[in-house]
Order: C-alpha cells, then sequence, then structure tokens
C-alpha cells in the first residue's frame, strides 16, 4: 500500500498578502487563462459560490500532461489569506496519484509583501514512484504566483 507523503514550497513576492491571495488562489479561475494562455485553455466554477465544497475546473493546453484538472475548496479563511483544497478529477488522480491536497496560505511580510507557503500532501497509488513530478509542482505554483503578481503590480488598483 502506497503511503502517504507531502512537500512545502514557500514564494516571496513584493505584493500584499490579500492582494496576491484574492488574486492568485481565490481568482486564479478567472486570471489563469488571461495570464497564461499557453497553459490554461479555460477554467470556471462548476459548482458553488467560492465557499467550502465548491469545485472549481481548470482545463489545459498541450502543454500540460494532463487536459483538465477539477479542485474542492475544502477550507477558506480569506482573512488570514488561507485555504485547502482537495484534487478530485484529473491531474493525476487515478492515474498515478490516489489523493492529493494543497494547503495555501499567503503571509504578510515585513517589507509590506507576503511570502506564499504551500504544503501539498499526497498519496501515490500503488507502484508509482515520484521522479521529478514534485520539482515540477513547484515550479508550477511558482509560475501561478508570480503570474499574479506581475499582474497586480502592472495593475496596482487591482484586488484592492
Amino acid at each position: 500500500m502506497a503511503s502517504t507523503d507531502s512537500w512545502t514550497h514557500e514564494i516571496e513576492s513584493p505584493v500584499a498578502a490579500a492582494r496576491l491571495f484574492r488574486a492568485g488562489v481565490m481568482d486564479w479561475h478567472t486570471l489563469a487563462p488571461k495570464l497564461a494562455p499557453h497553459i490554461v485553455a479555460s477554467a470556471h466554477p462548476v459548482e458553488g459560490e467560492g465557499g467550502i465544497g465548491s469545485v472549481r475546473q481548470f482545463n489545459f493546453t498541450s502543454a500540460m500532461p494532463f487536459s483538465l484538472m477539477k479542485e474542492r475548496l475544502e477550507f477558506i479563511d480569506a482573512d488570514k489569506c488561507e485555504c485547502k483544497s482537495t484534487l478530485i478529477e484529473g491531474g493525476g488522480i487515478g492515474t498515478a496519484i490516489e489523493t492529493t491536497t494543497s494547503h495555501i496560505k499567503v503571509e504578510p511580510a515585513a517589507n509590506g509583501g507576503s511570502v506564499v507557503k504551500v504544503e501539498s500532501t499526497y498519496k501515490l497509488l500503488p507502484g508509482v514512484e515520484v521522479n521529478d513530478e514534485i520539482t515540477k509542482a513547484k515550479e508550477s505554483v511558482t509560475a501561478i504566483f508570480k503570474a499574479a503578481e506581475a499582474y497586480l503590480v502592472a495593475n496596482p488598483d487591482a484586488y484592492n
């Protein structure tokens, strides 16, 4: 039986925590197709209004090894810029991964910016081994927040 494993990652940003959380997490389904059209073809809410239990779907271009990903929001505290979601379809579920959850917290930094803290916990299917997938996952998470950061720096009135 496969064991549960995890990885963590931190990303520093000059953007305030609340703005980065809103853009890079809560509204990423709206921004991703605009900011990363070479990766995210489209994205939309599937169920719910953004609260606990809400599901959103991301549809990917051929740049990704899978065509879609659906995630369910398990926990949210918008005031603390923190959420936890579970991958429920696509993204390797059923082919390499049994379960995976991501916990994201965007904390204020002393310089007025923020630090994004990500912890991903996963359980691989029996016989599946992790090679460079963790490195790729960390690179993808960094790319998401850096794209949101670039958008927010260029649009200082957005997500205030």
